[in-house]
């Protein structure tokens, strides 16, 4: 266990969450919401994504359907509205910007979460975990909590604790508690809950007798990595203050899946094709934002599961001649599970998934020899729509500023105020 004490120095990981996300981002340019029961819709404003703490107090479940609450929801005070992801998205951006000036390293790890890498003493760890907190919440809108520790897992741990304690006042630096009140954490805390633990290995671990984090802590590094798994021994040591969890081995890029259901089923194959061609350029456009090249890509179609006869699903995997984020290669690619798709069969969802994915420009040279599409298209599109905005620029059926009827509805969404001219919010002086 690492040694407490506020003048302990080395270089320590803070782990900094945005609380709430995404109803934080609605009540930053909504101040009528704070306080109140607020929830966000899935696609097709289906089912609940995210709850506000309100909300939670009135035992609405994660997943609930829309429209079994939304009868109650006035009574209730309750706010439903549809995810907005173009404000989500740039807020993210805000934060992770502001971030990267706080630290030595910053590691992004999810749309609300970053890892930083912070110098100093725990003293000066925790001062400045405060002021990224004040920052964060002055400069863009947000509330954040801070959990600060020598390795990601404890940072995750402190993090959590941060949020659930007020005497953290939203910053919790895992080396300035006392060695009892850890020990009184871990043993409360089920092996389950440690980041990376999960269900399955949780059983394998509970029937040799590790049921709890203080069991786990204090098990034997090189026994759980011969009866578990090498990744399963770092978690032990992260746990017991060593530090060897990277970035890489936290988040990798697997694939990337773009996939809508829809609100009304498309039922010919031109409309298959509108979806394939939007849903294939927004791939090709998250490849470009993350230097990204894909090797493969699989496209599908499937109808409903709910609609009382036989599951229809086509697919097909494509394998490209070299890596590539060229946005006409990959919505050809799409386009290629058009001749199975049946001409009036109602397909409830499509979507394209580009997987073998790897960093762009590390392919073997020679490829550029061999006859392909010209690659400066790509560049040229991301470039127009960093820009002038996602939606000012695309390709074919990517370009389009109008939905069809297969479109996501979204129609409690509310204004896109950061990434759009006709939305931005208007002060009115007295």
């Amino acid at each position: 266990m690492s040694e407490a004490g506020p003048n302990r120095a080395a270089k320590c990981f803070a782990l900094v969450d945005v609380n709430n996300f995404y109803v934080s981002a609605e009540r930053a340019f909504d101040p009528s919401l704070e306080n109140r029961p607020v929830v966000i819709l899935s696609n097709n404003d289906g089912c609940v994504i995210t709850r506000s703490a309100e909300a939670k107090d009135l035992g609405i479940a994660m997943g609930a359907p829309w429209f079994q609450i939304s009868a109650q929801a006035k009574a209730w005070g309750l706010v439903g509205l549809s995810s907005n992801y173009e404000l989500y998205g740039d807020l993210s951006a805000r934060v992770m910007e502001y971030l990267a000036r706080h630290s030595l390293a910053t590691e992004i790890y999810s749309i609300d979460e970053a890892f930083l890498t912070l110098p100093g003493s725990t003293a000066d760890q925790h001062a400045a975990g405060r002021n990224i907190r004040r920052g964060v919440r002055r400069h863009v809108g947000l509330p954040v909590c801070v959990g600060l520790a020598p390795t990601k897992t404890l940072a995750k741990l402190a993090n959590q604790w941060a949020k659930n304690n007020p005497h953290f006042q939203g910053v919790c630096h895992w080396d300035s508690i006392s060695p009892a009140d850890q020990e009184r954490l871990l043993r409360k805390l089920p092996a389950q809950k440690i980041w990376g633990v999960g269900g399955r290995n949780s059983t394998r671990l509970a029937a040799v007798g590790i049921v709890t984090a203080w069991d786990l802590r204090n098990a034997d590094p090189l026994v759980i990595r011969k009866r578990f798994s090498v990744v399963l021994m770092r978690t032990v040591l992260e746990l017991q203050g060593t530090p060897c969890i990277t970035l890489d081995e936290t988040r990798g890029h697997s694939q990337i899946l773009f996939s809508r259901s829809f609100v009304t089923p498309a039922s010919s194959v031109r409309e298959v094709g509108q979806a394939l061609s939007v849903y294939a350029q927004g791939a090709a456009a998250r490849l470009a934002r993350k230097k990204l090249v894909t090797g493969n890509l699989n496209a599908f179609a499937r109808t409903s599961s709910f609609n009382g006869g036989p599951v229809v699903a086509h697919s097909v995997d494509v394998a490209f001649p070299s890596p590539t984020a060229d946005p006409l290669e990959i919505i050809r690619a799409a386009q290629r599970l058009l001749p199975d798709i049946r001409e009036g069969t109602p397909y409830m969802r499509v979507g394209v998934t580009v997987r073998d994915l790897s960093p762009a420009g590390s392919q073997d040279t020679l490829m550029d020899f061999l006859d392909t599409p010209d690659r400066t298209l790509g560049p040229i599109l991301d470039g127009v729509a960093e820009r002038f905005g996602r939606a000012s620029i695309g390709l074919g059926h990517g370009g389009l500023r109008s939905g069809s009827k297969w479109a996501t509805k979204r129609d409690r969404l509310t204004p896109r105020y950061t990434t759009h001219w006709d939305d931005l919010p208007v002060v009115k002086a007295k």
